[in-house]
């Protein structure tokens, strides 16, 4: 059998459970065999792995908010067993703010290669696109970078490894027509080679934006380029939430507009990611992106399970109690 971090972080993950206080260890027994212990943690996640309900066709989603139409070569987990695969077998805290993910069809959540679309919503109001032609986003991406490298100033200080943003792997487009934002950004973690991918979608909507995001390794940016025309068409707000059904007398507006959305700092102090984390299975390890803005302080404590390589700021013995 061959040893993967996910399995090692389960086994890591029931023997902290047996810690608990409430929950006292048995007596001293004989030490179960690795290879039968790895076995046992690969039964688990396949069990939790085999609950999951994917949904097919048509899908409503935030009680009519919007819809999710899939062609047959996807498939979608509604918020619950969304949480599932995020929490138990992708090492996030609880309560990362999901609605929903897409997957392929032939999705498999153990699998390293595997990609996600998570949805969330930012019920922040109604965002002007007025600024969609002016945006540098040139410019926009050097003072990403430096919020970055600010940002990492805290990141080491505290033992954890820098976060580097090396540039668009697709630049910032607006579909004005139909009121939706779409980029893609690589970041590197550490010193590993493996670079990540993160592929953002923002459909305004009336009372908010419908956050589509999808993690993978930037090796498959074809994939989940190709994806995003497709993601494009089948997701999109009902009658009555749309980005035309806005009343300038009654609704709210938000406080940022299409550039903040891109550059993440505004957004984020204006509560529009709170605090969402997503983890992906990618080349047999964990990653584990914040999708708060990156120059921002990151939530302690996970980079443990990223797979950090000699070299990189001292591993934890284990995970930290989520705050």
């Amino acid at each position: 059998m061959k040893i993967t971090r996910p399995l090692l972080l389960l086994v890591a993950l029931f023997a902290l459970n047996s810690l608990r206080a409430d929950n006292p260890p048995p007596a001293p027994a004989p030490k179960p065999d690795a290879a039968a212990a790895l076995a046992a943690a690969q039964q688990a996640a396949k069990k939790i792995a085999d609950s999951l309900h994917y949904q097919k066709g048509t899908v409503v989603i935030q009680e009519g908010l919007a819809k999710v139409a899939m062609p047959e070569y996807y498939r979608y987990l509604n918020a619950a067993d969304s949480e599932t695969l995020l929490t138990q077998l992708w090492g996030n805290p609880k309560g990362t703010g999901t609605i929903g993910m897409i997957v392929p069809a032939e999705f498999d959540p153990l699998i390293g290669d595997s990609w996600a679309v998570i949805l969330s919503f930012a019920e922040d109001g109604y965002v002007k696109d007025d600024d969609a032609a002016k945006i540098n986003y040139t410019d926009m991406l050097k003072k990403m970078k430096e919020d970055v490298s600010e940002g990492n100033k805290v990141r080491t200080k505290e033992g954890y490894a820098p976060i580097e943003l090396v540039g668009w792997a697709s630049p910032p487009r607006y579909d004005a027509a139909n009121h939706k934002l779409y980029w893609a950004k690589e970041l590197k973690f550490g010193n590993e080679a493996d670079h990540t991918l993160n592929y953002n979608i923002r459909m305004l909507g009336r009372r908010g934006v419908l956050v589509l995001n999808a993690v993978a390794p930037i090796s498959q940016l074809k994939q989940v380029e190709g994806a995003t025309p497709a993601l494009l068409a089948m997701v999109d707000f009902q009658e009555g939430h749309r980005y035309t059904d806005f009343k300038n007398d009654t609704d709210k507006v938000a406080t940022y507009g299409l550039a903040a959305l891109v550059a993440g700092g505004v957004a984020a102090k204006a509560g529009f990611f709170k605090l969402l984390w997503v983890g992906i299975l990618a080349f047999k390890k964990i990653i584990l992106l914040a999708l708060i803005a990156l120059g921002s302080s990151f939530k302690k404590g996970w980079d443990w399970i990223r797979g950090r390589q000699p070299g990189d700021a001292t591993t934890q013995a284990g995970p930290p109690a989520a705050s």
